[in-house]
């Protein structure tokens, strides 16, 4: 099998990229036709229907800014309203909302978008007041331009909605996923509607019944930032926020290949819950040490994706704690992008080269999704908190296996050779050579110079400073945010003996992605510095 994952294999055999952007309505009607793109559940009636709109309250005003300013004057407009006051989070809120009244999950780079802004305002935390509005102006940028490119304001996808009537007898989780499976926007709609208009908490943990009926990438990352966004913006914006990742699942379930190829977990993880007994079971709080970890994330990431999900399971049955056993995951995850050969000629693109491991990459894609499972994990309730953490032990042994050839016997990262060559040994000449490294994209020599940064205990924020700084400057693809924000996550949740894994591998990635100036970010420096 090839690197390819399963969602790269489109009804019409498109890259991943053409697949998803092909979920949104208005580019599948474009592409197919009216009518065939009716036929296959996309049609673009629901946006258009009748003259109402969603309306955002006090923040409606910046909202509407975010989606009729064109592209270019909005980066003076927010520098003026940041000026008058106006914070930060505030401006991520209102784009947040302003990305979901205009795509609905239904678009690739805006959803893509909507998941960097969770990350990119916590970037803007850890930098210097001076500095803090460029990662999020960077996003922000991104976010205008395509809502622009699609129409702005006349092509708005999200409709209010009103709250349907919950059939009694059965789940609310179970009403929510049956519309879903059969493909039934509206009264999908309608049914989380009702959920969260008595208990946002429960409408999300309904909405992971959904969301685990397939293990792969963006259905992962755009819930678990979903659910973030409300933590930043207010419960009370929920619903909008939560109906992004319903409207991806339902759109995703006309896509024969996408059902056929990534629902087997539909049978799998009720079958393990049900025989680990673990739908009701309180978590448990065994602490293993560190052979334990090191031990069962070599199982993972050497073990078929369902040997993978039942190994999870056994480990919550016999109660170890849901953190380690995420933290062995995502461990498991971080060897996919410090093993990964690179980006092969034949899926080469101007801004992934060959060799490159940033972007869409098979590592990138792993790290984030393990981090998004463990994310939700945390704060779910105790059925979909062991769900969570089996579909991520399943998603990156499935990722592994997409890949195809042995890739447990290829070296990682930080290389022999590369660490041989290291003769820097002071903390400020490791770092000065890391940087180095970056600028000339050299991925070996960026790893090696961080492990050995790391090797001298020194605190981690200066490395992390440093890799920081082109998390912004550069475009990453799409994923520089939510990448930097795996990384650092999980180094802070990762033991002393595993954690500086997780930088050597953001070192790399960072060097792969170096080149490719974000669009809008000498603007931004611009107006940060006037």
């Amino acid at each position: 099998m090839t690197q390819q994952s399963l969602t790269q294999r489109s009804f019409t055999q498109n890259s991943r990229r053409d697949f998803f952007r092909q979920i949104g309505a208005g580019m599948v009607a474009a592409s197919v036709g009216s009518q065939l793109a009716d036929e296959l559940g996309f049609s673009t009636a629901f946006a258009a229907d009748g003259p109402e709109s969603l309306s955002f309250g006090r923040l409606e005003p910046l909202v509407a800014l975010m989606q009729e300013t064109p592209a270019a004057r909005i980066l003076p407009a927010l520098s003026e309203r940041l000026r008058q006051g106006t914070s930060i989070r505030d401006l991520v809120a209102a784009a947040a909302l302003a990305n979901s009244r205009a795509f609905g999950g239904e678009d690739y780079i805006g959803f893509h978008t909507l998941m960097a802004m969770p990350p990119a305002l916590a970037m803007s935390g850890e930098m210097a007041e001076a500095q803090r509005a460029l990662p999020v102006f960077k996003v922000l940028y991104r976010n205008t331009h395509r809502i622009q490119e699609r129409g702005g304001r006349a092509n708005e996808v999200l409709r209010p909605v009103a709250a349907g009537t919950l059939p009694e007898g059965r789940t609310s989780a179970e009403v929510l996923r049956e519309h879903a499976r059969g493909r039934n926007i509206d009264q999908a709609e309608r049914s989380l509607a009702a959920i969260a208009a008595s208990d946002a908490d429960e409408a999300f943990n309904s909405l992971l019944h959904t969301v685990q009926d397939a293990a792969e990438v963006h259905r992962t990352v755009l819930a678990h930032r979903a659910w973030d966004l409300v933590g930043i913006i207010g419960r009370e914006q929920a619903l909008t926020l939560l109906r992004n990742s319903l409207r991806y699942c339902v759109r995703a379930e006309n896509q024969r290949r996408y059902v056929e190829q990534l629902a087997p977990v539909r049978a799998l993880l009720p079958r393990l819950l049900d025989q680990h007994r673990l739908a009701s079971r309180a978590p448990g709080n065994r602490a293993p040490d560190d052979a334990w970890v090191q031990q069962f994330s070599t199982t993972l990431f050497t073990s078929t994706a369902d040997q993978a999900a039942d190994a999870v399971a056994a480990a919550l049955a016999e109660g170890m704690a849901p953190d380690a056993i995420g933290e062995a995951i995502s461990l498991a995850a971080n060897q996919l992008v410090l093993r990964d050969d690179g980006r092969p000629a034949n899926q080469a693109q101007p801004n992934r080269g060959i060799g490159s491991v940033h972007g869409d990459s098979i590592g990138v894609h792993a790290s984030d999704s393990a981090n998004a499972w463990r994310g939700m994990a945390r704060v779910a309730n105790n059925r979909n908190k062991a769900a969570c953490l089996i579909l991520a032990g399943y998603q990156v042994a499935k990722d592994r296996g997409d890949r195809g050839g042995n890739f447990a016997t290829w070296q990682p990262y930080p290389r022999a050779e590369a660490l041989e060559r290291m003769t820097a040994r002071e903390p400020a000449a490791l770092l000065r050579e890391a940087e180095d490294a970056i600028r000339n994209r050299d991925q070996a020599r960026a790893a090696a110079a961080i492990h050995r940064y790391g090797e001298t205990g020194q605190p981690a924020r200066a490395a992390f400073d440093l890799l920081l700084k082109y998390a912004v400057s550069e475009d990453g693809a799409l994923h520089a945010e939510k990448y930097y924000r795996t990384a650092a996550e999980d180094f802070q949740v990762t033991r002393a003996a595993f954690r500086w894994r997780h930088v050597v591998a953001l070192a790399r990635v960072t060097a792969s992605a170096y080149g490719q100036p974000a669009p809008g970010y000498e603007e931004a420096c611009r107006l940060v510095r006037g």
